[in-house]
């Protein structure tokens, strides 16, 4: 349930926020199973490519969290289980909640994984800059 008066833009902040929480433990389980493993000859390599990831993913969380605490919205709660992930949150005084089933969750996991692995990734700051560009950009071409 959303609270009243949040915008689309806010709830996709809460959603980016949950997504890159649970992605940045599955950069660091995938990580340590192959430092742990025994299996490679040579894991440093693809465990750097992996850290790399988690680091950029950890950069991008900050500023979601960054832009969470400028509009007075706090994840309060996580909970994860078998159908997906929970969160509870509070915006400007009310309590929200919001759920991500896994079938939605797993092609997003997926999609962030590769841009945060080939570093590609984008800061929400420098993408929302290109999207008013482009918007800009629109805007002076119509006649």
């Amino acid at each position: 349930m959303a609270v009243p008066g949040m915008k689309e833009e806010e709830l996709a902040l809460i959603k980016s926020a949950l997504l890159l929480g649970f992605l940045q433990r599955v950069f660091q389980r995938d990580a340590r199973i192959l430092e742990q493993s025994g299996l490679l000859k040579s894991p440093e390599a693809y465990v750097e490519l992996i850290r790399g990831g988690e680091r950029r993913a950890a950069l991008v969380l900050s500023e979601i969290q960054g832009n969470l605490r400028e509009r007075n919205i706090a994840i309060e709660r996580i909970h994860q289980d078998e159908n997906g992930i929970q969160a509870e949150y509070r915006c400007r005084g009310y309590r929200g909640n919001m759920r991500i089933l896994w079938a939605g969750l797993q092609q997003e996991i997926t999609s962030r994984m590769r841009a945060y692995l080939n570093g590609t990734a984008q800061t929400a700051s420098s993408s929302r800059r290109e999207r008013m560009e482009k918007g800009n950009l629109k805007a002076h071409l119509l006649p």
